[in-house]
């Protein structure tokens, strides 16, 4: 007995769709779906309607993605056993979409665009609907459902996964090209191996060079300081260490009075050095030394009382020499250095020669004569020669001195302790004028300097005259040197080299510190670099070599450290 169909009173509900992929199965007529608008009576071929279980809330249908170009058509899948496939000519059977089903649930399928199926011919089966474009999320079919008693059954097509745009490249061609890839390298790498690789890899690497570009002369920036020369007369400025500030008056010989001494002492000090404390040789006076000082007496010259038997060291007689300018000591000390008067003055003037004294000459070892002649600038390269004499330095710089006989001796330099002069030789006569050979003490920057000098034939009426205007010349030149020597940046902190490796890294070089000198605008100071040999590479602050300039050194060290060399550039460098 038929059992009628119960209505739909549930109002909103949805329909429980047929079991299975809602297709026809093959060679079978369509089966129409009953849906409550088509008739409120149950037909007589359909079975019973099962219950109807709770609508599960519909699930929000995804945005449809764009349409991605159909790829290339896949090979037919073969149909399951009870179902029939027409082929469409030039396209590839595409299984319809289904929904996946929830068992014991009902399952509202998604909204579908309508499908409007083509007439079949008599006698052929449906064609399956074509899978709509809006689908591109794979589709998998479901296995297939068992039908209820009374309905149509429909076989459900093999599980099939479609991914739109899809790489359909064969995998065996892409892995074969890279297998391919790899044996090319694997075959490098052995045949390099065995052309000596291994000697390659372990082989010492080469130093780095290092190249700078600091000029090996600097000059100090700036315009030469103007000095004060004096307005006659001639005069020479050097400082020991830096070199020439300059001079005055030309080359022309003129008389030096008893700056003329201080070539005495030099060659006496040569033949008869001393040392600290020493005395030295006893000179003793004799009837000729008293005599001869005796005639001196009338002409006015410098003089220190001597008499027969009398025994001076020779540091005695130095002091006698250099600082009252005893004329007749000169002449006792030439007969005990040189034999005779005459044998002392081939001593002198062969000194002059090895000093290169070209414009000088001595003609007595006094200075009294006017034809004993010399320049400012010859004086002093025989004052720098002979303060390397401590002794002689220390005799100079002194105020007075106590010797027999004559008792206390004043020097007659009357600038000792002012603007740092400690030395050296007065000297004035009336063809010579007033003379003074210098030296002076100067504190410039972190240096104890020296400063060397002579001014020439300056004008007075007398001795005192003369040695005032000398001095008045000298402490014009003392002041403008001061003003002007200081320390300037010769060489300033910045890269100054490279170091490269035999691999192409490489960093610069630069100066620890900036380098500093003593000197005036316009100096040019002579600079020497050495640099030691990098190994082949260097690291961070790694001292690679030295500048150095008027006595002060600097280290150069490498800004930064140099990278390995690579694998390959190991292998492939020059054997």
């Amino acid at each position: 007995m038929t059992q009628a169909a119960e209505p739909n009173d549930g109002a909103g509900e949805t329909p429980v769709p047929p079991e299975g992929d809602g297709r026809p199965a093959a060679g079978s007529a369509r089966v129409p779906i009953p849906r409550p608008a088509d008739s409120a009576q149950p037909s007589p071929s359909v079975q019973p309607v099962l219950p109807v279980q709770p609508v599960v809330p519909v699930v929000p249908v995804q945005p449809v993605q764009p349409v991605v170009p159909v790829v290339p058509v896949q090979p037919v899948v073969p149909v399951q056993p009870g179902r029939a496939s027409v082929p469409v000519p030039g396209r590839a059977a595409v299984p319809a979409p289904q929904s996946a089903i929830v068992p014991g649930r009902a399952t509202v399928p998604a909204p579908q665009a309508p499908v409007v199926p083509p007439a079949s011919a008599p006698g052929r089966a449906a064609v399956p609907p074509p899978v709509p474009a809006a689908f591109n999320a794979p589709v998998t079919a479901l296995p297939h459902q068992p039908s209820a008693p009374g309905r149509a059954s429909v076989p459900a097509s093999a599980p099939t996964t479609y991914q739109s745009g899809q790489n359909d490249v064969p995998k065996k061609g892409r892995k074969g090209r890279r297998l391919a890839v790899v044996l090319v390298a694997v075959l490098l790498l052995v045949a390099l191996l065995g052309s000596g690789a291994a000697v390659q890899l372990t082989r010492d690497l080469p130093n780095a060079t290092l190249t700078t570009g600091i000029a090996t002369t600097i000059k100090i920036p700036g315009a030469l300081p103007k000095i004060p020369w004096p307005a006659q007369g001639s005069a020479e400025l050097m400082i020991e260490g830096l070199g020439r500030i300059g001079g005055s008056g030309g080359k022309s010989a003129q008389p030096i009075g008893s700056v003329a001494k201080v070539m005495t002492a030099y060659v006496i000090l040569k033949d008869h050095p001393l040392e600290g404390d020493d005395e030295g040789p006893t000179l003793t006076v004799t009837a000729a030394d008293v005599a001869d000082y005796q005639s001196r007496i009338p002409s006015g010259q410098s003089l220190v009382a001597v008499q027969e038997g009398e025994q001076l060291s020779e540091r005695d007689a130095l002091e006698a020499l250099m600082l009252p300018s005893a004329n007749n000591i000169a002449h006792q000390l030439a007969v005990w250095g040189g034999g005779d008067v005459d044998g002392f003055l081939t001593k002198m003037n062969a000194a002059a020669d090895e000093l290169g004294m070209t414009d000088t000459e001595y003609t007595d070892p006094s200075g009294f004569l006017p034809t004993t002649i010399s320049t400012a600038s010859d004086q002093v390269k025989l004052a720098r020669a002979v303060l390397k004499f401590d002794v002689f330095a220390e005799i100079v710089e002194l105020r007075e001195a106590q010797i027999p006989v004559a008792g206390k001796i004043l020097n007659y330099n009357a600038l000792l302790g002012v603007d740092g002069v400690f030395g050296i030789k007065t000297g004035s006569t009336d063809q010579a004028g007033g003379n003074l050979v210098f030296a002076a003490r100067l504190k410039a920057g972190s240096r104890d300097l020296v400063i060397v000098g002579a001014v020439f034939n300056q004008p007075g009426a007398n001795t005192p005259e003369q040695l005032a205007a000398v001095n008045k010349v000298v402490r014009k030149l003392l002041a403008s040197v001061r003003s002007t020597v200081k320390e300037y940046e010769l060489l300033a902190a910045k890269p100054v080299g490279q170091v490269e490796t035999a691999w192409g890294a490489s960093t610069t070089v630069t100066p620890a510190s900036a380098l500093k000198v003593v000197g005036w605008p316009g100096l040019a100071v002579k600079v020497k670099t050495t640099t030691t040999t990098p190994g082949p590479r260097v690291t961070a602050g790694e001292t690679v070599g030295e500048v150095q300039a008027s006595g002060v050194r600097v280290p150069l060290r490498a800004d930064a450290a140099t990278s390995e060399p690579s694998l390959w550039w190991k292998l492939t460098r020059k054997p």
